[in-house]
């Protein structure tokens, strides 16, 4: 499985050689309740995206682990971007890989904060390619993948977790970061009262309506164990996504 960091300009012109797909984990640096912690988003997505790389021979680009977060700013140690600017970020990254020669992005997202804008990212990146009239830009096509929304991941979250999954610093983000880091696991009281349900406006109201975080989820289930089992499920549905992608006119 190749990585684009540890890669060298030549070992990418081979690579180019073969395929025009690129996999890029995106996630956020934010926080996750009590116990998860602040790179979760960051942290499942890169790790699965180094999963889907090594089954499916794909170059994996260096992790965007900073997000669109700004509701969770009121919590001291999330860093955010505006949607603005993860636009701008992440046209830049695509428009220096197009040029190099990269036709086809998979992008395995970690937070749900990022959907919005990472799609309007895709349209001004079209947008901007045929503008700078970059050869063959026609051919770009760019594909958003959540790996906490595959359908074998939100089966077996029903199953372990029922309704206590809750949105946001949910048991299987969690188990995933303590499979993945079993030396950072956090075991604090949780209290056992969750809110859930509320729109999601700025900073200052989601903390007074979320105090500790989460929203609806109990993060006390997660486990390694637990945590095994999402990583394997989100690594093989996406990269059985993944080669439909390549294929896909």
């Amino acid at each position: 499985m190749p990585l684009l960091h540890l890669s060298t300009w030549p070992e990418v012109e081979a690579y180019l050689n073969t395929s025009k797909g690129m996999i890029i984990p995106i996630g956020s640096t934010e926080q996750h309740g009590p116990m998860g912690l602040i790179g979760t988003d960051a942290l499942c997505a890169e790790a699965i995206a180094k999963g889907v790389g090594e089954a499916t021979h794909a170059l994996v680009a260096p992790t965007i682990s900073v997000g669109m977060a700004l509701h969770h700013t009121a919590f001291p140690g999330t860093i955010s971007l505006r949607p603005s600017t993860l636009i701008l970020v992440i046209r830049d990254y695509l428009v220096s890989l197009v040029r190099a020669g990269f036709q086809r992005f998979f992008f395995i997202n970690g937070h749900g904060g990022n959907i919005a804008t990472v799609k309007a990212a895709f349209a001004e990146t079209y947008a901007v390619l045929a503008d700078l009239q970059v050869p063959d830009a026609d051919q770009v096509r760019c594909e958003l993948a959540n790996w906490f929304m595959c359908s074998s991941v939100m089966q077996l979250a029903r199953e372990l977790y029922g309704d206590r999954e809750g949105s946001h610093a949910t048991p299987s983000e969690v188990a995933v970061t303590q499979f993945l880091y079993p030396e950072a696991i956090k075991r604090v009281p949780l209290n056992p009262e969750v809110n859930t349900g509320h729109a999601i406006y700025g900073a200052t109201d989601f903390r007074r309506r979320y105090p500790d975080g989460r929203m609806g989820a109990d993060s006390s289930l997660a486990s390694p164990e637990h945590g095994q089992q999402f990583y394997e499920q989100a690594v093989q549905e996406l990269s059985d996504r993944y080669r439909q992608f390549l294929q896909a006119d």
